[in-house]
């Protein structure tokens, strides 16, 4: 039997880019609720905004939360929607910038000659 391979959406994918190029701050929960762990490393360190948190809950498990100026949320949710966060819109001005043109083959033989 074949194995379909997940669709990967491009959407998410441009998202994940523009979390890469912001600070990411790592932390344990310990007894407390991930969420919890979270704003109270945020409140206690004054991280400021745009910024990864990443919360390891077990050995296992690490959840992933964007802290913005409208508040935390899910990095899964700001990597679908990372276009209604005005401190990632500039940033993917600046990661559009950094792209490479891709040539097409014709172009690559003109600047060979």
């Amino acid at each position: 039997m074949v194995r379909r391979r997940k669709r990967k959406s491009r959407r998410r994918l441009e998202g994940r880019k523009i979390l890469d190029h912001i600070p990411q701050f790592k932390l344990d929960s310990g007894e407390e609720k991930s969420v919890t762990a979270a704003r109270r490393y945020i409140q206690e360190n004054s991280i400021q905004p745009p910024a990864l948190i990443l919360v390891r809950r077990n050995e296992h498990t690490v959840d992933r939360f964007f802290w913005a100026e409208k508040g935390l949320f899910g990095a899964q949710y700001v990597e679908e929607n990372h276009f209604l966060f005005p401190s990632l819109r500039a940033l993917l001005a600046e990661v559009g910038a950094e792209k490479p043109e891709k040539k097409s083959p014709k172009a690559l033989a003109t600047a060979a000659q």
